[in-house]
């Protein structure tokens, strides 16, 4: 009998789910649409559908589930609820963990907000294993980052801090679906990048492969392929998004003085192009006390498993592993 914990990141467009165990291995794998689902229970009932035919189908008497953790965005880790999730559809608190314990009976159930459970994956299962200050900054649809001081994971009261993304880089900038105008998420994300290619072909005279292209046929990936083959708008798009995010994190720095930084998520997988702008920027905005002091790393997790080790690591992290 394997003891293994059930890592399911919620995501805007899919929800992914691992069984994993104490050294990491993803097991069983599974997901499904989030975004097909407006209502809440109905997303839930096929979603625990599709975990037990997954596990069945790797023969569940060789499973002992100990746990499921999940990541979520504004995921509540004190009150176990998802509460005004802009990249949602269910509006309002959706009360997640006691849904949940309905039909796992008698196996704890701990939710956090995904970047939260990706920065204790880190901890955990990735490259900040030893580290007891470091943040993670997740580079998805949005901007997500999760704070660790002093080994510990920070909540503060409410259990929402560390929301960087929604910190304002340009007062009355691109709106935000918090609401509000200029955060960071607008401009440093997937989508972030492809509003600033949007608005690059609109100023510029340039040519571009996106040229002619409607808004739909434009993504990160796209741009990302562009830029590797020399497309002028791409590569700069990627200069300013660095920019943009580096001089954000000069700030965090500055409150947090972390030992490093880690970046992932699907932005984070274009390497230099991202990393290398934000560096510099970083460094150029560093208070001099902390000038080449900061690591900027990559996550030490696969990009395709990293939501669900983060999730399911929740979990470990209370074994002690």
């Amino acid at each position: 009998m394997v003891e293994v914990a059930l890592g399911i990141d919620i995501g805007g467009t899919n929800t992914v789910y691992s069984a994993v165990d104490r050294n990491g291995n993803c097991l069983v794998n599974g997901r499904i649409s989030t975004n097909d689902y407006i209502d809440f229970s109905m997303f839930l009932q096929n979603l625990v559908k599709s975990i037990n035919n997954s596990i069945s189908s790797f023969d569940q008497d060789k499973l002992e589930l100990i746990g499921i953790g999940i990541g979520a965005p504004n995921g509540n880790f004190f009150t176990g609820t998802i509460e005004y999730a802009p990249n949602l559809k269910w509006t309002g608190i959706i009360d997640v963990v006691s849904s949940f314990k309905k039909y796992f009976e008698n196996i704890p159930v701990v939710l956090t907000n995904d970047a939260n459970a990706a920065a204790i994956g880190e901890k955990v299962f990735g490259s900040a294993k030893g580290m007891k200050d470091f943040i993670v900054i997740t580079l998805g649809t949005g901007l997500g980052s999760g704070i660790v001081v002093d080994g510990k994971v920070l909540y503060g009261k409410d259990g929402f801090a560390g929301e960087v993304g929604h910190t304002i880089v340009y007062y009355d900038g691109r709106e935000c679906g918090c609401g509000r105008k200029g955060c960071l998420e607008t401009y440093a994300s997937a989508s972030g990048i492809k509003r600033t290619v949007i608005e690059m072909l609109e100023t510029s005279n340039l040519p571009s492969v996106f040229r002619g292209l409607n808004e739909n046929e434009v993504s990160s990936k796209k741009i990302f392929e562009a830029a590797t083959k020399g497309d002028q708008i791409s590569i700069d798009a990627f200069e300013f998004t660095g920019k943009i995010l580096g001089w954000k994190l000069a700030d965090v720095v500055a409150i947090l003085n972390p030992e490093a930084i880690f970046l992932y998520g699907g932005l984070a997988q274009a390497g230099d192009l991202i990393f290398n702008p934000t560096k510099k920027h970083m460094e150029d905005q560093l208070l001099k006390i902390f000038k080449n002091k900061v690591k900027l790393l990559p996550s030490g997790l696969s990009c395709e498993q990293a939501a669900v080790l983060g999730a399911s690591a929740l979990i470990w992290k209370e074994r002690g592993i």
